[in-house]
């Protein structure tokens, strides 16, 4: 028998990331404040999955100014998307293979 979750990126395995993920998946950009809202999380715990994304280059940030309020977006990067899509992929067929 095959080894079920190995195609599966470690990185998604956290339930705040793969949410992150799936939402950038489906939006152009989301602000932070936006996200967290979205998530139902701490700015703190949002923050550190935030850093692993962009450390690992699955998302990237934009940080700017609406008047005098600092302003973070988050966009997805195609190598984001791309082992994303693997990911989903490889949940799939791990579902599909087990019966």
């Amino acid at each position: 028998m095959k080894n079920p979750i190995e195609h599966l990126n470690k990185i998604f395995d956290n339930r705040i990331r793969l949410g992150v993920m799936s939402t950038l998946m489906v939006n152009e950009e989301i602000n932070f404040n936006d996200l967290k809202q979205l998530m139902d999380v701490t700015d703190g715990n949002l923050a550190s999955h935030l850093s692993t994304l962009e450390e690992h280059g699955y998302i990237k940030v934009h940080k700017g100014f609406i008047g005098r309020k600092t302003n973070t977006t988050y966009s997805i990067t195609k190598a984001g998307e791309k082992s994303f899509k693997e990911h989903i992929e490889a949940l799939e067929a791990m579902i599909k293979g087990i019966r």
